[in-house]
């Protein structure tokens, strides 16, 4: 692994980070995202992203977020529910357990989606492949009482 890599996981797993981060990157990651018309998102040149469009779970409404994924060899995507460590659930959760209908805009190329909120065994498996990508996951399940939510994203 490269020093920088090494460097930003270490970061990454930080509380300061865990508090700053959520009001930084996603708008980032949007505004960059909408600007080359869904070519580049900035987090992605850290780990690969897709950006998530859901099904508000109480408004009805499209919310799009950015999204670090683990993709699969079957094409589809791990998304990892983590909320950089922070107490709740995120709202995207919800929306894809509510709507699991939804899509990913996915190097330039929007992509309908089902999503499919992993449970035991699978989820194990996932869970195992996601801290071997990024390791600072395991610092974020740590600092919280809720068990982090997997999904997989299959390509309809």
């Amino acid at each position: 692994m490269p020093p920088g890599e090494r460097l930003l996981q270490r970061i990454s797993a930080t509380r300061a980070f865990a508090r700053i981060a959520p009001h930084v990157i996603p708008g980032l990651d949007r505004a960059v995202h909408r600007l080359t018309r869904g070519k580049v998102l900035l987090s992605a040149r850290m780990l690969p992203g897709v950006i998530l469009t859901a099904t508000g779970a109480r408004s009805g409404q499209p919310r799009r977020t950015p999204l670090a994924c683990l993709p699969q060899k079957d094409g589809s995507w791990i998304v990892v529910g983590s909320n950089f460590g922070r107490p709740g659930h995120p709202a995207w959760t919800g929306n894809l357990l509510k709507n699991p209908e939804a899509e990913v805009s996915w190097r330039g190329r929007d992509i309908p989606v089902r999503a499919h909120l992993l449970t035991g065994g699978e989820r194990a498996r996932a869970w195992r492949a996601v801290l071997a990508f990024w390791p600072p996951y395991a610092a974020y399940q740590e600092r919280v009482a809720r068990e982090i939510r997997l999904f997989r994203l299959e390509r309809r």
